[in-house]
């Protein structure tokens, strides 16, 4: 399930003997004080790693990403959602969601300068988690070591969500879906995976229903921000499906969504939405606050695509953002059904 509950994604509960075991309880492994170099993270080897226009000064350190990425917890779907969950598993949850947030903000809100050295830096410390030697330097990280104790979370999926923001700094531009998809296997499946392990579900067959989830709430988002990914400079839609549509960059930077780029989104919205439906037994296979859980997040990615239909597909002029009593209703429907 995807970090950002688009809207990733981002309901009633069972009865206490159907809730999935709880993970080995021990105190919270944070160390009586900060850390004295807290985030001193290595100076840029460039004295022109700062900004250099007027306007806003971006981030250049992690402490300063750490503090941004905790104000925007508040206001976004994932952490809303996460609010009915019983305080330990919510525990968990907004350590990965700290993680994700903290990942994406280095590859997208730093100076591009500092962008590699964070995320060399970030990677560091998740080794660090690991090594049972130094602990975490990031209070972020602090806080997702004791998620990786007490549920057993392999550090492949943490690596993967930093190497799909070392890929958003090289790649701007998808040639084929199949390009896309593996994208999303980094940037959105390993949410998923760390997910399963949270709530003590994982195994080959969830996990292979949660990628398609996932896979497909990372697409949604992608079509409900394309006009914002391009002001950045990146193009998500696969460039074989524009040249079938016979949509190209400029039709994406104009002000208004001409048919083409409607028929497109149209595609590629029913193309996510029939991955969601392949992945949607993944609820019916969980219990207790796990079932709760995911089946907030399909629901989410539901909502979104109801979203961008009733906008008309129209994805340039606005951001088609899910109605909240929409997702209420999906949640529930999805948790009572199983899928």
């Amino acid at each position: 399930m995807a970090a950002n509950a688009s809207g990733t994604e981002h309901a009633p509960t069972q009865a206490a003997s159907q809730a999935m075991p709880a993970p080995a309880q021990r105190p919270p492994a944070r160390p009586d004080e900060p850390a004295p170099a807290e985030l001193a993270p290595a100076q840029p080897v460039s004295s022109q790693a700062g900004p250099a226009s007027a306007g806003p000064a971006q981030p250049e350190t992690a402490e300063e990403i750490t503090l941004e990425a905790a104000a925007k917890a508040s206001a976004e779907n994932f952490p809303v959602a996460m609010r009915i969950l019983s305080a330990r598993y919510r525990r968990h949850l907004m350590a990965l969601y700290g993680f994700a947030r903290l990942t994406d903000d280095i590859g997208d809100e730093t100076a591009p300068a500092a962008r590699a050295r964070l995320l060399d830096d970030l990677e560091a410390d998740v080794a660090r988690i690991y090594g049972g030697g130094t602990p975490p330097r990031l209070a972020a990280l602090r806080e997702l070591a004791v998620t990786v104790a007490e549920c057993g979370i392999p550090a492949q999926p943490l690596l993967d969500l930093i190497q799909a923001n070392r890929q958003d700094q090289i790649v701007t531009r998808y040639e084929t879906y199949a390009d896309l998809a593996g994208y999303c296997r980094l940037s959105a499946n390993p949410v998923g995976l760390v997910v399963l392990h949270i709530f003590g579900a994982a195994s080959a067959e969830r996990e292979r229903l949660s990628d398609n989830i996932c896979t497909a709430l990372q697409l949604v988002e992608h079509w409900q921000d394309v006009a914002e990914d391009l002001a950045n400079g990146r193009i998500y839609l696969p460039q074989q499906d524009m040249e079938q549509f016979g949509v190209t960059e400029e039709d994406l930077a104009a002000p208004v969504t001409g048919p083409r780029v409607r028929a497109l989104i149209g595609y590629e919205a029913a193309r996510a939405s029939a991955l969601l439906d392949e992945g949607a037994p993944l609820v019916g296979m969980l219990r207790g606050w796990g079932r709760l859980a995911v089946a907030g997040y399909l629901a989410g990615g539901r909502a979104a695509l109801s979203a961008i239909a009733a906008s008309g597909n129209d994805v340039l002029s606005t951001t088609p953002r899910p109605d909240k009593r929409e997702t209420a209703s999906q949640a529930i429907r999805a948790y009572l059904r199983g899928r």
